[in-house]
C-alpha cells in the first residue's frame, strides 16, 4: 500500500498537465501614454500571436506552458521584444510593450530593447530580466551577486555583496527602483560604503534590472561607478497571484493584484531563519534579518500616474560564545578571535516616495518626493563582558536620513529630445559614539553626540539628437551640484559637470561608440558630520570636498537580434581626485577595505587622486534554442595616491584580472542546468605592525591587531576562483505551479587564501600569554585565514 502512494506521489509530481496559458496585455507609447491600435504581438517560433484593439489591449490564447519570446511591432515603431516569458497555466501572463516612434528610413536593424541601448546611455549598459536573476547559477536570486556576471563587476571571495564596478571602491554606486532612489539594497550593510550579505530585494517583484557603468544620463547624480536602474512589475490588473519561496536561510511571500479599478499593487515579506542554522553549525555569530517592499501604482486619470514605492530591512547580529564538543585547534583559534573582534550589531533601515508622471503630446513630467533612513548601531565589550561598564570598548550609534525632491521635464520631438530638471535635498545625520580605541595614541577618549543637517541642490539640462538617418547619435548633458557641508562644496560653479556621448552605426548591426564626462559624489555622511569632542565639524572646517571624477569610454557593439547575441567591447580611463584621506594615518580611504563597520567616521581632508583603468570584453547569449550564456572579461587596474607616500600605489580594488563565464541549458519536462564559473586576480593588502600590535596597551584596547599603514597594500592575495551550479525543475498544475532548485555555490571547494590573521597566543583556560621576554607584550602568531566552502542550497517556489 505504502509503495502504491508512493508511486501516485511521485507521478503527481512528474506530470505536466496538458493545458494552455494566456498572455495579455497592453501596447502604448511611453511618451504620451497614449495607447497603439492594431500593432501585432506575436509569440516568436510559433503560429501564436495578436492584434491589439483601439485601446491598445491583446489577449493571445492556447500557449502551451514554457519559456517563449514575445515580439510586438507597428508601422512607424521601433519593435520591441520581451525575452523569456513564463507561460503556465496557473494565471495570465501580463506583459505589456512599450513602443517608441521611429523616425528612421531604415529598415536594415532590429534593436531589441532588452539590450537596452537608450539614447541617452548608448554605452556601458547591460540589462538583466526576472528570469535570468532567479535562475543564476550561484546567486541565490540576490541581484547583488547576479551583477557579478557582468564585465567590469569584481566580487569578493568572502559571503559579502560588495559591489565593485571598473576599480571603484563599493560605495560609488547609487540604487533607482522605479526611478526613486534607494541607498541600501543589503542586509547588514557597511556605513560609509555599501555591501552586506544578503540583497533587500525580492526578484519576484522585479521586471528588469539596467546597470550603468559608464555614460551616465545628466538626471542621475552622487556616483562614480554605476546607476542601478531597477524596474519592477507592475501589479496585476485581473486577479490576485501569490508566490511563496521556502530557502535554505529565509521564508518568503509575495503577493499582487487589482485594488479597485484604477490601481494595482506589490507586496513582498521576508522573515529569515539564519540565527537558528548558524547556532546548528556551531558558528560564533547568529544573524537574522527581516526586509519588506510594497509598491502601488494609480491611474489618476488616462495622463496622470502616481506610484508609491516602500523598501525596508530589520537585521539583528548577536554572538554566540557556546562552545562546539567535536572544536579542533585550529577552529578554537578562529572562534576566539571571532568573538573578541565582532561587535553585536543592530541596523534598520527604509525608503519610502511618491513619483507622480504627468504626460502630454510630446513629453512628460516626472516629480519624485521620497525619504530614506538608515539606524545603525554597534557595541562592542571587552571579553564580551557586559556586567562592567569599564570594559566597554566602543558604543556607535548613528542614523542617517534623508528628505529628497526631484522634478523632471522629458520633451521629445522628431529625431531628437530635451530634458531638464532640479533636485534638493535635506539630510540630517546624528552620531553617539563612545570609543576609547581610536586615539589610543593620545589616551584621549571619543566621547560625542551631536546632530549635523546638510542642504544639497542641483539642476540639469540634457538632449540628444539623430543624424544620417539615425545612424549617428549625439547626446550631452550638464549638471551643476552644490552642498552647504564645505566652502568649496557650497558654490555649484565648482561642481560643473558636462558629459558627451557619440554612437553611430558602422553597418547593420554594428555601432561605434564614446562617452567623456565628468562627475561627482558627495562624502559619505560618516565623513560630513565627523566631530571632536568639543563638537566641532572638523572636516567641514577642512573643506572635505565633492569626489570628481573625469571618465573617458571608448567601444565597439555587434548586435545579432535575429539569434539574441551581444558583443562588445569597452575601453575605459577614471581619474579621480579630492578624494578623502585620513589625517590620522595618511592614506585615501579608497585604499581600505570593505568589511562590516563604519567607514569615514575619522577627521579627513580631500587630497587624494587616483585613477582606474581597463577593457572590457562581453559576449551575450540570450536564450536561443533552449541554450543562454554570458562570457566577460575584464584587465583592470585601480590605483590612488596616499599623502604619506610618493605615486600611485594599489587600492584595495585592484584585482587586474576578471572573469566571468555563465551558461544553462533547457531541456525537456522543463529541467534546466546553469553553471558559474568566476576567476579573480589577487587584490593587495596591508600587512600588520608586530611591534604596535603585540603591545598590552593597544591590544586591550580594541583585540585585534594594528596595520603597517607604511606598507599600504604592499602584499597581495593570490588569485581566487570559484564554480557554481544550479538545477532546476518545474510543474505546471491547473491552477497553481511548483518549482523546485538546486543551487550550489563554490562545487568544488575551492579555499580562498585571506589576509593572516594575527592572533594571541592562549593557554588551555583562553587566556592571553604574555612574552616572556617583555612584560609589557602579548605573544602573537599569525594563522592562515580562509574564505570559501561548498555551499548547497534547496529552495521550493509556489505559484498560484
Amino acid at each position: 500500500m505504502k509503495s502504491k502512494l508512493l508511486t501516485l506521489v511521485l507521478l503527481f509530481l512528474t506530470l505536466n498537465l496538458f493545458g494552455q496559458g494566456v498572455i495579455r496585455g497592453r501596447v502604448f507609447n511611453p511618451v504620451n501614454n497614449e495607447p497603439i491600435a492594431f500593432a501585432n504581438i506575436l509569440v516568436l517560433d510559433t503560429d501564436l500571436g495578436a492584434i491589439s484593439d483601439e485601446d491598445g489591449n491583446y489577449e493571445i490564447q492556447g500557449i502551451p506552458p514554457g519559456l517563449y519570446n514575445v515580439r510586438a511591432s507597428f508601422v512607424g515603431y521601433k519593435t520591441s521584444t520581451k525575452y523569456e516569458i513564463q507561460i503556465s497555466q496557473a494565471k495570465a501572463i501580463q506583459l505589456d510593450f512599450e513602443l517608441l516612434e521611429d523616425a528612421s528610413e531604415l529598415n536594415e536593424v532590429v534593436v531589441s530593447s532588452e539590450f537596452s541601448r537608450s539614447e541617452e546611455t548608448p554605452l556601458s549598459v547591460r540589462r538583466l530580466n526576472t528570469n535570468e536573476i532567479e535562475r543564476y547559477p550561484g546567486g541565490n536570486r540576490d541581484i547583488s551577486r547576479v551583477i557579478q556576471a557582468l564585465p567590469g563587476v569584481a566580487s569578493t571571495p568572502s559571503f559579502r555583496n560588495d559591489i565593485l564596478i571598473r576599480g571603484g571602491a563599493p560605495n560609488e554606486n547609487k540604487f533607482f527602483i522605479d526611478e526613486i532612489e534607494v541607498p541600501v539594497i543589503n542586509h547588514f550593510a557597511t556605513q560609509g560604503s555599501s555591501g552586506g550579505p544578503v540583497g533587500i530585494l525580492n526578484v519576484n517583484l522585479i521586471k528588469n534590472v539596467d546597470v550603468i557603468t559608464g555614460g551616465f544620463p545628466a538626471n542621475r547624480m552622487n556616483s562614480l561607478s554605476s546607476f542601478f536602474e531597477i524596474q519592477l512589475k507592475e501589479g496585476r490588473r485581473d486577479e490576485m497571484f501569490t508566490q511563496l519561496t521556502v530557502g535554505a536561510s529565509e521564508l518568503t511571500l509575495s503577493n499582487e493584484g487589482p485594488i479597485g479599478e484604477n490601481t494595482t499593487y506589490l507586496l513582498s515579506a521576508r522573515r529569515s531563519y539564519l540565527q537558528g542554522l548558524f547556532r546548528l553549525l556551531g558558528l560564533p555569530f547568529l544573524p537574522t534579518f527581516n526586509d519588506f517592499q510594497v509598491k502601488t501604482t494609480t491611474k489618476l486619470n488616462d495622463k496622470t500616474e502616481l506610484t508609491f514605492l516602500g523598501v525596508g530591512a530589520i537585521d539583528n547580529f548577536v554572538l554566540n560564545q557556546d562552545i562546539p564538543d567535536d572544536e579542533t585547534e585550529e577552529e578554537r583559534e578562529n572562534r576566539l578571535y571571532l568573538l573578541d573582534v565582532l561587535p553585536i550589531q543592530e541596523q534598520w533601515n527604509y525608503a519610502t516616495g511618491l513619483k507622480l508622471k504627468r504626460f502630454r503630446d510630446n513629453g512628460f513630467w516626472t516629480f519624485v518626493l521620497s525619504r530614506n533612513m538608515l539606524n545603525n548601531h554597534s557595541f562592542k565589550y571587552s571579553n564580551n563582558d557586559e556586567s562592567n561598564e569599564d570594559n566597554l570598548l566602543f558604543d556607535y550609534l548613528s542614523q542617517e536620513s534623508e528628505n529628497k525632491f526631484r522634478a523632471e521635464n522629458s520633451i521629445f520631438g522628431s529625431g531628437y529630445t530635451l530634458k531638464y530638471g532640479v533636485n534638493y535635498e535635506y539630510s540630517r545625520y546624528f552620531i553617539d559614539n563612545f570609543d576609547r580605541a581610536t586615539l589610543s595614541s593620545t589616551g584621549e577618549i571619543i566621547d560625542v553626540q551631536a546632530t549635523s543637517n546638510f542642504n544639497s541642490y542641483g539642476a540639469f539640462i540634457s538632449g540628444s539628437r539623430t543624424l544620417d538617418g539615425e545612424r549617428l547619435l549625439l547626446s550631452g548633458g550638464i549638471r551643476v551640484d552644490g552642498a552647504d557641508f564645505g566652502e568649496t562644496a557650497q558654490n555649484p560653479l565648482n561642481q560643473i559637470s558636462p558629459r558627451f556621448s557619440v554612437s553611430y552605426q558602422l553597418k547593420p548591426n554594428l555601432f561605434l561608440t564614446g562617452n567623456t564626462g565628468i562627475y561627482y559624489q558627495r562624502p559619505p555622511y560618516t565623513v560630513l558630520g565627523y566631530r571632536d569632542n568639543e563638537g566641532n565639524l572638523l572636516n567641514q572646517e577642512n573643506d572635505v570636498r565633492f569626489i570628481r571624477n573625469t571618465q573617458f569610454i571608448a567601444g565597439i557593439e555587434l548586435l545579432k537580434s535575429e539569434k539574441n547575441r551581444r558583443f562588445t567591447v569597452e575601453g575605459f580611463y577614471k581619474k579621480y581626485s579630492n578624494y578623502p584621506s585620513s589625517i590620522r594615518n595618511g592614506i585615501s580611504l579608497a585604499n581600505l577595505g570593505a568589511d562590516f563597520g563604519v567607514i569615514g567616521n575619522e577627521p579627513v581632508v580631500s587630497n587624494s587622486e587616483g585613477r582606474a583603468y581597463g577593457l572590457e570584453f562581453l559576449a551575450q547569449q540570450r536564450l536561443f534554442q533552449d541554450f543562454y550564456g554570458i562570457a566577460a572579461l575584464t584587465l583592470v587596474r585601480s590605483e590612488f595616491t596616499n599623502p604619506n607616500t610618493d605615486g600611485y600605489i594599489p587600492s584595495s580594488w585592484d584585482n587586474r584580472m576578471i572573469v566571468s563565464l555563465t551558461a544553462g541549458k533547457r531541456f525537456s519536462k522543463n529541467w534546466e542546468i546553469g553553471a558559474r564559473w568566476r576567476y579573480l586576480g589577487g587584490t593587495p593588502y596591508t600587512p600588520y605592525d608586530l611591534e604596535e600590535s603585540s603591545l598590552i596597551a593597544n591590544w586591550d584596547l580594541r583585540n585585534q591587531a594594528i596595520l603597517d599603514f607604511d606598507q599600504i597594500n604592499a602584499e597581495r592575495l593570490p588569485a581566487f576562483h570559484q564554480l557554481d551550479l544550479r538545477i532546476d525543475k518545474k510543474y505546471y498544475f491547473k491552477n497553481w505551479n511548483l518549482n523546485w532548485y538546486l543551487d550550489i555555490q563554490n562545487a568544488y571547494n575551492f579555499e580562498a587564501l585571506q589576509a593572516p590573521l594575527l592572533v594571541p597566543v592562549r593557554n588551555d583556560s583562553g587566556q592571553i600569554l604574555v612574552n616572556p621576554n617583555d612584560p609589557s607584550r602579548y605573544q602573537l602568531k599569525e594563522i592562515e585565514n580562509t574564505a570559501g566552502t561548498i555551499l548547497p542550497t534547496v529552495g521550493i517556489i509556489i505559484e498560484f
